[in-house]
């Protein structure tokens, strides 16, 4: 890889410029979960050990350009410092006056919180004053928001091609995770892709049975591949006029000998929720007036046999409807398999995208997965095959 890590550089002195991604869930003025916070602490430990200043870049929310006192940054202080473990100064704008006014006054080992970026509109048009107004505040940049990489912003991409940059701890480690899981992988290859709809993974399906050895397609989207087959889906989620699409991806897995795996059997019910009244059939046998829900016991069999044939795997989407029981236990359960295989050094297993951890983390095994990319459409742009501007800079 081409990108530059905070070993490579030379921090003492100096004023690093670290794009975070801090844009964490707030209720009633308090931070509600600090795992994006907690996240940052080895990249600025590592700047601080080298003997840098830490002036922090983020966003929150989305303030479009404007001032909007609801979206500041100022509430995840307490947060920060308690992360940290120290005091953290607060600038009321990230440029300009106040900021550079902020900066002057820092001494080495501190860190430093900016106001929100998308508090000026020429961040999200990444305009070239406002990464130049960025930068000259000081004279190491260290992206460590892989979350954001997607975005050609000022603060992500525009900034880095103005001054010494690198990834930080946590887009070093995202980036590693993902060049082994698809990048150079040990095969065969595995990928997991779930989730409602075909129109909105298009790309990532169209990608994937180019580069992996089995595809698993599992929840509403697996319904419209069914329905592309000539199967009766009932009232099941399906998007019938994506039909030629799905078999136009059957064919082409057919011509790049990607196995594509998709439910044998089928979950049920006529009613969406908790404990409803429910029965396992053939993939082929739903009933008219009932819903397909979940894959079934013999699907999940199947896709364990699968992961027990393979080395890696890359997994986005559930398989069912995992926000209630019982329509949660085929996810559940591969997930399980493919943790236990990740225990016993059989398989490198990479999760992302935000149903896909919360799948797993209902599950009770995302600690177990070899990592869980928290970056959801900054993962899939990954999946896709797509040059993410944020990583692209860096190099």
């Amino acid at each position: 890889m081409s990108w530059k890590t905070i070993d490579d550089l030379d921090f003492a002195g100096k004023v690093a410029l670290v794009r975070v991604d801090i844009n964490v869930p707030v209720e009633a003025g308090r931070v509600t979960d600090a795992t994006r916070i907690e996240k940052i602490v080895p990249t600025v430990k590592a700047i601080q050990d080298k003997g840098g200043k830490v002036v922090l870049l983020a966003h929150f929310g989305r303030p479009k350009g404007q001032v909007v006192p609801a979206m500041s940054l100022r509430v995840t202080l307490p947060a920060l410092e308690a992360a940290l473990g120290q005091k953290v100064g607060f600038a009321e704008d990230c440029i300009g006056g106040p900021a550079k006014k902020a900066v002057a006054a820092m001494a080495d080992g501190d860190v430093l919180l900016l106001e929100n970026t998308r508090f000026h509109a020429g961040e999200e048009k990444n305009d070239p004053t406002m990464a130049a107004s960025l930068a000259a505040l000081g004279s190491v940049f260290v992206n460590d928001a892989f979350s954001a990489a997607h975005r050609a912003h000022a603060s992500t991409e525009g900034i880095a091609h103005l001054m010494k940059s690198c990834a930080g701890r946590l887009m070093e480690a995202e980036l590693k995770a993902l060049e082994t899981a698809l990048g150079d992988p040990v095969r065969p290859v595995v990928a997991v892709v779930g989730g409602a709809k075909v129109s909105t993974k298009l790309d990532l399906l169209g990608n994937l049975v180019e580069k992996v050895n089995h595809l698993v397609i599992g929840g509403g989207m697996a319904n419209t591949f069914l329905v592309a087959q000539g199967i009766e889906v009932g009232a099941s989620l399906a998007e019938r006029d994506m039909a030629d699409t799905a078999r136009a991806i059957l064919a082409k897995a057919d011509e790049t000998g990607c196995a594509i795996h998709l439910p044998k059997d089928v979950v049920v019910a006529r009613e969406f929720k908790e404990g409803a009244a429910h029965q396992t059939v053939a993939a082929d046998a739903c009933p008219a007036d009932a819903m397909i829900l979940d894959a079934g016991p013999a699907t999940v069999e199947a896709i364990a046999d699968v992961f027990t044939a393979c080395r890696t795997l890359i997994w986005n989407g559930p398989l069912g409807a995992f926000e209630i029981a019982p329509f949660d236990a085929a996810t559940n359960a591969a997930a399980a398999k493919a943790a236990e295989l990740t225990k016993a050094g059989h398989l490198i297993s990479v999760a992302g995208g935000g149903d896909t951890v919360a799948a797993l983390n209902k599950a009770g095994v995302a600690a177990q997965f070899s990592y869980i990319s928290t970056a959801g459409g900054a993962f899939l742009e990954w999946m896709e095959g797509k040059t993410l501007p944020g990583v692209a800079a860096l190099g």
